[in-house]
């Protein structure tokens, strides 16, 4: 982008029916505003705005002068405000009679969607432009840069979008070996939650079996000495059992002695 068209500074000179204090008005801000663009090596802002103030004091008194709503235009493009001086040019490129003044309205508007990134609607702008005046070289120009700038924009939003495919791929590459990954993982500490599972029921039977052998072992010993063991009343007829036992071996003895006592005593008489 090489140039901004200011047409209404080179014409507001010619023009000789103003008001005093209108014609004042435009002389300083066509002053200020010259100032400002002979400086090349800085954007003097502050001069531009100045310049915007006596545009507007001027347009106060003829607020539907074109050439003075362009010139505020441009002081406005030049404190970089692209904004606002894109609606200025965009209502001047509607209303300009002359096909060139639309042409330099039209490029103007251009530079100012250029400087805000609106590719699109600058290189309409330009080709606007260029249908009123083909032959102006410095919006081929600015139309040209802009066509790169959106090709590069084409071509970065599409490295991009391969970026961003190529990136799902992974993420989804990577969460399935992970999934299987926590597959297999999931399995195995199954499978060893069963084996740990089945040696504690294997332990814990073990430990039933042996309690209850324990136990046996223990009602065995608790009932031995009860079978071994007597009560009172049984060991009295035992006892009683045995002495009448013994007394009727006694009188036995005795029956017999005293049979063979008379035995002998009836021999002995013969």
């Amino acid at each position: 982008m090489k140039r901004i068209y200011f047409i209404a500074l080179l014409t507001a000179i010619s023009l000789s029916v103003f008001a005093q204090n209108e014609r004042k008005f435009i002389r300083n801000g066509n002053k200020l505003f010259m100032e400002a663009v002979q400086d090349t090596s800085k954007i003097d802002s502050v001069k531009f705005s100045n310049a915007e103030t006596e545009y507007r004091k001027a347009l106060n008194e003829r607020p539907n002068d074109l050439k003075w709503n362009y010139n505020l235009a441009d002081a406005m493009y030049k404190q970089q405000r692209f904004e606002d001086a894109e609606g200025k040019f965009s209502e001047l490129a509607e209303k300009m009679e002359e096909p060139v003044e639309r042409a330099f309205a039209n490029h103007n508007l251009g530079n100012t969607q250029l400087m805000q990134n609106k590719l699109d609607e600058s290189i309409e702008s330009y080709k606007k432009a260029l249908r009123e005046n083909p032959s102006d070289l410095e919006t081929k120009y600015n139309l040209a840069y802009a066509q790169m700038l959106k090709k590069q924009q084409e071509q970065q939003q599409q490295q991009n979008q391969q970026n961003q495919d190529q990136n799902k791929d992974q993420n989804k590459d990577q969460q399935d070996q992970n999934k299987d990954q926590n597959k297999d993982q999931n399995k195995d500490q199954q499978d060893q939650n069963k084996d740990q599972q089945d040696q504690n029921k294997n332990q814990d039977q073990n430990k039933q079996d042996q309690n209850k052998d324990q136990q046996n072992k223990d009602q065995q010993q608790q009932q031995q000495p009860q079978q071994n063991k007597i009560s009172r009343q049984d060991a009295e007829q035992l006892l009683q059992a045995l002495q009448n036992d013994e007394r009727k071996i006694q009188d036995k003895v005795k029956k017999e002695k005293a049979a063979l006592a008379k035995k002998v005593q009836t021999e002995k008489e013969w």
